[in-house]
């Protein structure tokens, strides 16, 4: 019943507020369990998220400062979001995400760990892959484009356009134990790239000179040329 409302809410907020579609859809995997990740540009990320692709199977990481907070808790608790603290290596809340995928359930969440100040990826944390080297899953891709706009054109009366877009998944290879942080490190950078692919070259940040991104954005290039 709590999703049931909250997709609701969004729904209604959305609608009148944006103009906000999805993109990808198709890209989901049909089963649980899956590891989203994205960009984080604004507040406004997990609720365009929630409204496309929210329910009882899916939750991700929440910043733990928002756990008393009187307007979001609610919403939070509803949700079913699992709080993190940041800055730290929070083994609880990364235990609660592993037993959450074990169960056959989808976690999302924002490698780069925190919300972009400038507006651009920053350099991501290896969160995102070691949660991957711990449960059998694959990674979904996912961009937030024009979501850091959104309450500047509220501001000047305009709807602002977001959209949320969904890549291929993929799987990373399995960790060995001699160089774990390296191969976290590069499987970090991995994740990132495939989610710099699906955003405009604004977003790029840290990774706009990555031989990782050009390769991939070459890929593209090249397939649409032959579409």
């Amino acid at each position: 019943m709590g999703h049931r409302l909250l997709r609701w809410f969004f729904t209604a907020v959305f609608r009148l507020l944006s103009r906000s579609r999805v993109e990808g859809l198709e890209n989901l995997p049909r089963d649980c369990p899956y590891i989203l990740v994205g960009n984080h540009l604004s507040i406004v990320d997990a609720p365009l998220a929630y409204l496309y692709l929210g329910g009882p199977q899916i939750t991700g990481f929440v910043a733990s400062k928002w756990r008393y907070h009187p307007f979001y808790y609610p919403i939070i608790r509803l949700a079913g979001g699992i709080f993190i603290r940041r800055g730290e290596v929070d083994r609880m809340a990364l235990q609660a995400a592993i037993d959450w995928l074990r169960a056959g359930k989808c976690f999302g969440m924002a490698p780069e760990g925190t919300r972009s100040r400038v507006g651009v990826l920053q350099r991501g944390k290896t969160g995102a892959a070691y949660l991957a080297s711990q449960v059998d899953a694959p990674l979904v891709p996912m961009a937030m484009i024009g979501t850091d706009r959104a309450f500047p054109s509220l501001l000047r009366l305009r709807r602002p356009e977001l959209i949320l877009r969904i890549g291929e998944a993929f799987r990373l290879p399995p960790v060995a134990e001699g160089d774990r942080s390296q191969v976290l490190r590069h499987q970090t950078d991995e994740i990132m790239c495939r989610i710099a692919a699906l955003l405009p070259p604004r977003y790029w940040g840290f990774y706009t000179n990555h031989p990782r991104l050009q390769e991939l954005t070459a890929v593209q290039a090249g397939m649409l040329a032959v579409s």
